[in-house]
């Protein structure tokens, strides 16, 4: 015997409370009737009796065996008791769904998920009808569809409605929720079910394998040729031309023989024949010149069963120049800085020609400060004293230089300080100011984050070109970290990469600031939880989209479009059970015998009511000869 809905302990618990309750109520004493009389003159005190204890005792202890019994059986029915061995009652199963890129392949006119879900009906229907089932998606994670539930109406409902995922099967891990749901949460545990394809990334050996397992194979040879990844930067020698490469996997067991296309804005601009044997991958290499952006295709003009990852679309970005407006009386001195960046668009103009802020991306105003500061990003060189865009201190003759300071991003890489400098200027700072270069006296170069509506400043107090900092590799460092502090987006390095949705990892420089900010973001700026370590980053996606990975000066994009497809078909060891069983081992069916015991609980109260609760006027549905009172005739009291 045992309890479907209450423990032995909570029904014991019960069953003892309300029996206790009912042998309390019957041992107190009946409740003493209270009579008016006309009035108490003419009583005479009887004598006191002797007060005698007597023993508490039961007055009716049928109708309390009877109470007792009723409430037994109600209780016994609210448990849902029912009689044999629990080896005898239904059991749970787990039903792992494969969902995974790969389902989608065809085999013919139907789906690999099309076969799994035919042999997913078939095992809910070969079920015990007492026999509970979850269904649960399996890909990169293990969702599960529905709970524990005999209704067969809502597990076909959540079979059918099961769809292929863009991310590849991590089969250990949908084993491994299967084992806990079924220690958590099933009464029995029953099989393990596995139905789909199995192609995975990791091998078959280093997948634990639990207890119980079944496994619905989906047996179909399928061809197929994919892209794995296409990975664009740009060219360090010419910043205009694109270096491409695109990785193609044959996933057949048989030789192919494929073309990989490029198209820019639907015009093609490449294309390579690969000859790729079976399971291997090979590399396409392409360069392609264009200063605009727009969207890249690739695509591998082949025929096979899994058309998902034969075209790969990203979007190249435009190369973007840093414009520049230099007043200077002495422009010779800069050219050299300036002229030989193809990043940089520069327009000289002599200070006299200056009216106005240009509106440019970076101002530099060399040795003059007009009345109206501008609102554009500015490099002021050596600015007259007289009008100082930072509060001036003092003007210092043949400093030292004593440090540089490369705790911010503009003096990183900076060391020298066996220099002295004919005069600078010694500007004051605020707590938000970076200062760069520190002489004696005070910092000599200084800049500051934009503020109160105004573009980011730095002011150095000379001219680095006119000093005997000209001869040191220090000054052209120092314009080109001011340059990139002042439009980072202009100097970053970009990496465009198609990829497969998934978990990514993110090579990361090696001398690399541990200080230094990471991002990892959308396409809506959306921040994406990551880990690093020394050497490399690491975040998930598990839905296709656009991912952006910032690392100081340099920028990935991730295009996580490509759906992920497992290199290693898992092949269930001959031990494991597979195909729908030819039929259960089917206990008989645990009879119901709540209904009755509840019934008779209801009963045993009414037959109580009926023979004892009821006035005593009513017994055995004979009414009781009514006794008439005596009337006494009034009498004088003299």
């Amino acid at each position: 015997m045992n309890f479907l809905n209450l423990g032995i302990g909570e029904f014991l618990g019960l069953f003892g409370a309300i029996s206790g309750a009912l042998v309390v109520l019957y041992l107190l004493d009946r409740s003493k009737k209270r009579l008016r009389v006309s009035t108490l003159r003419f009583w005479v005190n009887a004598e006191q009796p002797l007060e005698q204890q007597h023993r508490r005792r039961i007055q009716q202890p049928w109708s309390l065996l009877l109470q007792i019994l009723s409430i037994l059986l109600l209780l016994l029915a609210i448990a849902q008791v029912r009689f044999g061995s629990m080896r005898n009652t239904a059991r749970d199963h787990v039903l792992l769904l494969d969902t995974s890129a790969w389902m989608a392949a065809r085999a013919g006119e139907r789906t690999l998920l099309d076969e799994s879900r035919g042999a997913a009906l078939a095992y809910l229907r070969s079920l015990p009808s007492g026999d509970r089932l979850m269904l649960v998606r399996a890909d990169a994670m293990a969702t599960p569809a529905t709970g524990f539930t005999e209704d067969r109406a809502t597990l076909e409902t959540a079979i059918r409605a099961s769809e292929a995922s863009s991310s590849g099967l991590r089969l250990d891990a949908a084993f491994a929720f299967a084992k806990k749901a079924q220690e958590l949460h099933a009464r029995i545990a029953g099989e393990i079910v596995f139905a789909g394809a199995a192609r995975i990334a990791a091998p078959g050996g280093d997948v634990p394998l639990p207890e119980q397992l079944r496994v619905l194979p989906v047996r179909a040879k399928i061809e197929n040729v994919g892209l794995r990844k296409v990975g664009l930067k740009r060219s360090p020698d010419d910043p205009e031309v694109w270096e491409i490469l695109a990785t193609a996997r044959n996933y057949g067991a048989a030789p192919r023989k494929v073309t990989v296309a490029l198209q820019f804005g639907g015009a093609p601009v490449g294309s390579a024949v690969l000859s790729i044997p079976p399971g291997a991958e090979q590399d396409a290499g392409f360069r392609f010149r264009t200063k605009a952006g727009g969207w890249l295709e690739t695509r591998i003009l082949a025929r096979d069963g899994f058309a998902q990852d034969d075209r790969a679309v990203v979007e190249l970005p435009a190369r973007k120049t840093l414009r520049v407006a230099v007043y200077s009386d002495r422009p010779e001195l800069l050219r050299p800085l300036f002229d030989n960046n193809p990043r940089i668009e520069v327009v000289y103009r002599g200070a006299a020609q200056y009216t106005g802020d240009p509106g440019t991306d970076l101002l530099i105003l060399d040795g003059f400060a007009p009345v109206a500061a501008p609102k554009s990003p500015t490099l002021w060189i050596e600015p007259p004293a007289s009008r100082p865009p930072l509060p001036l201190l003092r003007t210092v003759t043949n400093a030292q230089i004593v440090r540089w300071h490369p705790g911010n991003p503009l003096g990183q890489g900076l060391r020298t300080t066996d220099v002295k400098v004919e005069s600078t200027q010694v500007y004051g700072h605020g707590s938000q100011d970076l200062p760069v270069l520190e002489v004696e006296g005070g910092a000599a170069i200084v800049a500051r984050p934009a503020r109160d509506g105004a573009g980011k400043m730095v002011v150095m107090g000379f001219h680095p070109a006119k000093s005997a900092l000209k001869f040191e590799l220090a000054t052209p460092l120092l314009f080109a970290n001011v340059l990139r502090w002042m439009s980072p987006e202009v100097f970053r390095r970009v990496e465009v990469q198609a990829s497969s949705v998934g978990s990514m990892t993110v090579p990361l420089d090696a001398g690399r600031d541990p200080e230094e900010t990471l991002q990892v973001v959308t396409a809506d700026h959306q921040p994406l939880p990551y880990t690093t370590d020394n050497s490399r980053l690491v975040f998930y996606s598990g839905s296709p989209g656009t991912v952006r990975v910032i690392a100081g000066d340099r920028e990935t994009v991730y295009s996580q479009t490509l759906p992920e497809v497992g290199d290693t078909q898992w092949v269930a060891p001959a031990s494991v059970r597979r195909g729908i069983p030819q039929g259960f081992e089917r206990p008989a069916a645990p009879r119901e015998w709540w209904p009755w015991l509840a019934s008779l609980g209801a009963l045993g109260l009414l037959a109580d009511w009926l023979v004892y609760g009821r006035s005593q006027r009513m017994r055995f549905g004979r009414p009781q000869p009514r006794v008439k009172a005596r009337v006494l005739p009034w009498r004088k009291a003299s």
